[in-house]
C-alpha cells in the first residue's frame, strides 16, 4: 500500500505535468533547433527565445500565436484538390514541427483522421513511392540479422515505451504493398497521439523488410524497399525473434510492441509465440475484435436481449473474424452461456464456402468454428439457411453484401445487424446508404471506413457508426505504457469493448450512431486507460510502484500536451556539460 508521502509525491507530480506554462532547458541552439520538430514552434517563438536560442535573423520579425498558425495550416489544406495531397501536407507538418500537427488534429479529429489513416492512408500506402518525403521510423531488412541492436542505436530517442511494426504483407485490404505499408506503423502511432494523448516522442515505427511477392512493386522504379520475393521460414524466424529480443534489451521488457498487419498465417502464430513472453498485442486480432463487439454490446440496448440470443455470420474467416468471434465467445460466457454453446452461435464463410466439419484443408483455427452442415459455396445460399441475425464483413471484398442478401437479412430479423468492416471504403462490404435504403431504416449499421449520413425518404437522418480500431488501441496503449503491463491478455480488450459501449448513448443510439462521437475519442481513451491501470494493480499485473491512489490523475499526467512550451538556455552549462531536455514547473 502507498504511503501519505508517496501519495503526496503522485499528486505534486500531475500538477506538474498539468501546469498551463512550462520552461524547457536544452542545449540545442540555432539553426539546429529550427529543425527539430519535437522542439520546433516556427514564428511562435518569442523574442526573448530567440534571441536566447540564437535563432533572431533566421525567423521573419512577426510573432504568430500557435492558434494563427493553425489557421494558416487549415487555408493551405483547404486548398488541396484531392486527400492524397492533404496527406503528404499534414505529414510534412509533422516533419517540421509536431506541436502544431497534433494542435492540428485534435481541433478535428473527426475530420483529419480519414487523412491520417483509413480509408486514405491505404491510398498513402500505394502511393508511398510519391509521398516519401522524409524517413519516419526504422527499416529493418532481413540483411540485417545479427546487427538489429545496432540499427536500433540509430534512432535518436533512448525512451521509447511504444513500437509499432509491420512487415507489410496485408495491408488493409490491399494486400502485399512491402515497404509502402510503413504508412501504417506512421499512421497508427500518430493516433497514438492524437486519440490517446502517448508521447510522440516515446513511440517508434518499424518497418521488417523481409521483400514483397507484389510484383507490380517490383518492377517499380520508385518502389522503396528490398527488390526480392519475400523470405519465409526459419530466415524470417530469426529476424523477428531477434527483433523481439534486441527492443526489450534497448528500451525494456516493459516496452509495447503492437504487430500490424501481417498476413493471416503469420498474426496468429507471432501472436501466440510472443503474447506471454513480451508486452505485445495485435491490432487486427484484438483490437479489431475490441471495436467490433463494442459495436456489438451497444446494439444489445436497441434488440433489447442478450448477445448469446444471437446467431452471427462472419464474411471472412481471417485475423479479424478470428479475433471477433473469440471475443465473442468470451461475452457471451461472461453472460453465462457455456463455452460450447457460445461457440455454435458462430458461422464462418470463407473463399471456399460455409465452414464446416469435415470440409478439407481448414487450419486450426477455422476448424474451432467449424460445425456439422452441408457445404454451401455462395453467402447469399449461406444467409437464406444460416438465418443470422448478425452479419459481419471482414473479408476485404467489396459489395459482397448484395441487395439480395441485404433484404433478406431484414426479412427475417425486425433489426438486422450488419458490420460492413473491411477497409478502405472500396473494400466495404456494403455502404451505409444501401444498408440502410433495403431495410427501409431497421438495420442496425457499422462499417470499417466512415460513411455520410444518409437521409430516408420519410425524412429521418442516420449517422452510421464507424467501428474504427482508434478506438481501441490508443486508451489501451496509454493505460499499459502509463503502470508498466508485461503482458496484455484477452480481458483487456473485452473490458475496453465494454467501456467503448458505455459511452454510447440513447440518443446516439436513435441516431444509427453505435460509437461515440469521433471528437470525443480522447476521453474515451482515458477511460479505457485508468480501467486498465485499475484492472492491472488489482490483478499484480503492473510494474510501476507506488501504486497510484488517483488513477485518472496518474493517467492524466502521462499524456502529451499539444501547447508550445516554453524555452530559455542554461547559461551555466552550455556549452560545458550536455543536458537533457526536462520540464520544471513555473
Amino acid at each position: 500500500m502507498s504511503s501519505h508521502k508517496d501519495t503526496e509525491k503522485q499528486k505534486q507530480q500531475a500538477e506538474n505535468e498539468d501546469a498551463n506554462q512550462t520552461f524547457h532547458y536544452t542545449r540545442k541552439r540555432g539553426y539546429e533547433i529550427t529543425r527539430d520538430p519535437h522542439l520546433n514552434k516556427g514564428m511562435a517563438f518569442s523574442l526573448e527565445e530567440r534571441l536566447q536560442l540564437g535563432i533572431h535573423g533566421l525567423l521573419p520579425p512577426c510573432f504568430l500565436s500557435q492558434d494563427v498558425q493553425v489557421l494558416r495550416v487549415l487555408r493551405n489544406y483547404e486548398r488541396q484538390k484531392c486527400d492524397l495531397d492533404r496527406y503528404i501536407l499534414l505529414m510534412g507538418l509533422q516533419d517540421r514541427n509536431e506541436k502544431l500537427f497534433y494542435k492540428v488534429l485534435t481541433s478535428d479529429i473527426e475530420r483529419f483522421m480519414p487523412v491520417v489513416y483509413t480509408p486514405t492512408v491505404g491510398l498513402a500506402c500505394q502511393q508511398y513511392g510519391l509521398a516519401f518525403r522524409r524517413p519516419r521510423g526504422l527499416f529493418i531488412t532481413i540483411h540485417d540479422r545479427g546487427h538489429i541492436s545496432t540499427v536500433l542505436k540509430s534512432w535518436p530517442e533512448d525512451n521509447i515505451k511504444a513500437v509499432v511494426v509491420t512487415d507489410g504483407e496485408r495491408i488493409l485490404g490491399l494486400g502485399d504493398l512491402g515497404s509502402y505499408g510503413m504508412g501504417i506503423p506512421v499512421g497508427k502511432l500518430a493516433l497514438y497521439t492524437a486519440c490517446g494523448g502517448v508521447k510522440p516522442q516515446e513511440c517508434l515505427p518499424v518497418m521488417l523488410d523481409v521483400g514483397t511477392d507484389n510484383q507490380e512493386l517490383l518492377n517499380d522504379p520508385l518502389y522503396i524497399g528490398l527488390r526480392h520475393r519475400r523470405v519465409r521460414g526459419k530466415d524470417y524466424d530469426e529476424l523477428v525473434d531477434e527483433f523481439m529480443k534486441a527492443v526489450t534489451e534497448r528500451y525494456g521488457i516493459n516496452c509495447l510492441i503492437q504487430f500490424e498487419d501481417f498476413a493471416n498465417a503469420n498474426a496468429f502464430r507471432l501472436l501466440n509465440m510472443y503474447r506471454n513472453k513480451y508486452c505485445t498485442f495485435n491490432d487486427d486480432i484484438q483490437g479489431t475484435a475490441a471495436v467490433a463487439v463494442a459495436g456489438l454490446l451497444a446494439t444489445l440496448r436497441i434488440t433489447k436481449n442478450k448477445l448469446s440470443d444471437h446467431t452471427v455470420l462472419f464474411q471472412g474467416a481471417g485475423e479479424a473474424a478470428m479475433g471477433i468471434a473469440d471475443l465473442i465467445v468470451m461475452a457471451m460466457e461472461k453472460e453465462g452461456t457455456p463455452r460450447d454453446a457460445a461457440i455454435k452461435k458462430i458461422w464462418m464463410v470463407d473463399s471456399k464456402g460455409l465452414i464446416v466439419k469435415g470440409r478439407a484443408f481448414l487450419n486450426h483455427e477455422k476448424e474451432h468454428f467449424a460445425h456439422p452442415h452441408e457445404e454451401m459455396k455462395s453467402l447469399e445460399e449461406v444467409v437464406k439457411n444460416i438465418k443470422p441475425t448478425v452479419l459481419i464483413g471482414v473479408a476485404a471484398i467489396g459489395g459482397a453484401f448484395t441487395e439480395q442478401i441485404i433484404k433478406d437479412m431484414a426479412s427475417f430479423n425486425d433489426r438486422p445487424i450488419i458490420f460492413a468492416l473491411s477497409n478502405p471504403t472500396s473494400k466495404a462490404e456494403c455502404t451505409a446508404e444501401q444498408c440502410y435504403r433495403l431495410t427501409q431504416g431497421r438495420a442496425i449499421f457499422a462499417s470499417g471506413s466512415p460513411f455520410d449520413p444518409v437521409t430516408l425518404p420519410n425524412g429521418r437522418t442516420l449517422y452510421p457508426g464507424q467501428g474504427n480500431n482508434a478506438y481501441v488501441f490508443p486508451g489501451v496503449a496509454l493505460g499499459v505504457v502509463a503502470c508498466g503491463v508485461r503482458h496484455i491478455s484477452d480481458d483487456v480488450f473485452l473490458t475496453t469493448a465494454e467501456i467503448i459501449a458505455q459511452q454510447v448513448s440513447d440518443k446516439h443510439l436513435e441516431e444509427g450512431r453505435l460509437y461515440p462521437p469521433l471528437q470525443t475519442i480522447q476521453e474515451v481513451s482515458v477511460k479505457i486507460a485508468v480501467k486498465v491501470v485499475e484492472n492491472a494493480y488489482k490483478d499484480n499485473t503492473a510494474s510501476v510502484f507506488p501504486e497510484p491512489e488517483n488513477k485518472e490523475a496518474f493517467v492524466r499526467s502521462q499524456m502529451y500536451s499539444t501547447d508550445y512550451d516554453q524555452f530559455v538556455v542554461d547559461a551555466y552549462s552550455w556549452p560545458q556539460k550536455a543536458m537533457e531536455v526536462q520540464t520544471v514547473k513555473v
